[in-house]
């Protein structure tokens, strides 16, 4: 992995890929994408939301008001734009799939510099079946990841960039707050960046310096050194606020009292909500597939059902947790950048999980961490160590591959299964 100083230079190579990635991967989104031709899951409550945001009858919204809005008006916009039916309410989703492969794709070209390793990340994260099933049914979270791996995208390039890291940081916090708009757990990507600024800031008050300093240290004295304050303040603070408080808008208009009454009850329902789900799981759970979550499973003909079972790729899933130890390591001993980006997100994404004051938790809210574990996977499989091992991320890969169509037939409705093939799937008990 090459270290670069200007700006990752987005030359038309790079833009070029992104958007190659994003057409791909919004392709294969779409295939069956209208199967089943009901809601399920929790579609049965993020469609009507939807619908009701297109009914001016209704002066301010009813349903699902345990959310913010940015991503219910986002679906709303493609059923106004493709009709109320099942490919009207998903395609938004599979959009922001496609979205979500790509900012993965940023983030490594931002961590790594090397076309082939983000291009690896982004495979990985692709034949993860989370991700797979998120992208094909309306709920929230495929939306949230999206714009959090685009800002972390923009925070880590910041990294990087010497000359003009300021626009980054812009892009981070809009992003941030975008994403803090679809779902709040989007603010853990955001309290993130805050964190690491102001250690950042601290480190270099102390006039903290490496006596051998590296240029892949994670920290140096001149790091993001013509931001001001001013500028930490709108980029990380304003900027997201402002972008948060637009997703309210259409609904409540310039209404502060409305808008704080909203924040009001968002949180009181998601600190009280106690209903016990089957498929409930603890956050200590979540990396080692204990309990997956059923969104459907539903009989279409003689021995033939629609299954979606929300269930990460056991070959990624389970090869991620060796991998971030190994950017632990390396972020404590070699003081790696890379390591330390990769850790951070991480972490952020997932144990911030802990001290949410939410009574009940399920396995895919592992998601945007799981997606930032490939990076982890390919931090591993491209460290200079490791490059002559050029058969082992195509045999990783392959082994990706396989999972992800051997766990096909339940994780899109389309394909069907059968109650042979359910069993020969459910490796665990736990599954069930």
């Amino acid at each position: 992995m090459t270290d670069i100083d200007p700006i990752a230079r987005f030359e038309w190579r790079t833009a070029a890929t992104g958007f190659i990635v994003f057409l791909l991967s919004y392709f294969v989104l779409l295939i069956g994408i209208d199967t089943p031709d009901f809601p399920y899951f929790d579609e049965t409550h993020y469609v009507p939301a939807a619908r009701q945001l297109l009914q001016t009858h209704f002066a301010v919204p009813t349903l699902n008001l345990e959310h913010p809005p940015l991503a219910k008006e986002l679906m709303a916009l493609s059923i106004w734009l493709f009709g109320d039916n099942p490919f009207g309410w998903r395609t938004m989703s599979a959009l922001f799939g496609a979205l979500a492969m790509t900012g993965i794709y940023l983030c490594g070209r931002a961590l790594f510099n090397d076309r082939r390793a983000a291009l690896w990340a982004a495979a990985v994260t692709g034949l993860n079946q989370m991700l797979f099933v998120q992208a094909r049914i309306a709920m929230l979270d495929i939306f949230a990841l999206a714009f959090v791996l685009w800002g972390l995208a923009a925070f880590m390039m910041s990294f990087r960039v010497r000359a003009r890291p300021r626009p980054l940081l812009y892009a981070a916090g809009l992003c941030f707050g975008l994403a803090t708009a679809c779902k709040w757990s989007g603010v853990f990507a955001w309290g993130m960046g805050i964190v690491i600024v102001t250690v950042v800031l601290v480190l270099q008050r102390w006039r903290t310096q490496f006596h051998d300093a590296r240029p892949a240290d994670w920290y140096r004295p001149d790091l993001w050194a013509r931001i001001r304050a001013r500028d930490w303040l709108m980029c990380l603070g304003l900027v997201p606020l402002a972008a948060y408080a637009a997703a309210y808008l259409p609904i409540y208009g310039f209404s502060p009292a409305a808008l704080l009454e909203a924040q009001r009850r968002i949180f009181h329902d998601n600190a009280t909500l106690v209903t016990p789900h089957p498929h409930m799981s603890a956050w200590p759970s979540w990396p080692f597939l204990v309990r997956p979550v059923w969104f459907l499973f539903e009989k279409a003909g003689d021995d033939r059902y629609w299954a979606v079972l929300s269930l990460g790729n056991p070959v990624v899933f389970w090869s991620a947790i060796p991998a971030i130890l190994i950017c632990l390591r390396d972020w404590i001993v070699e003081r790696r950048r890379d390591a330390f980006l990769i850790l951070a997100s991480y972490a952020a994404l997932y144990l911030a999980w802990i001290v949410l004051p939410r009574a009940i938790g399920f396995s895919f809210y592992y998601l945007p961490s799981a997606s930032v574990a490939s990076l982890a996977l390919a931090y591993c499989f491209f460290r200079k160590e490791t490059k002559r091992w050029l058969w082992a991320r195509w045999l990783f890969l392959a082994a990706a591959l396989a999972s992800f169509l051997l766990f096909l037939p339940i994780s899109a409705a389309s394909i069907e299964t059968s109650l042979a093939g359910f069993d020969r799937l459910m490796w665990f008990a736990s599954w069930r």
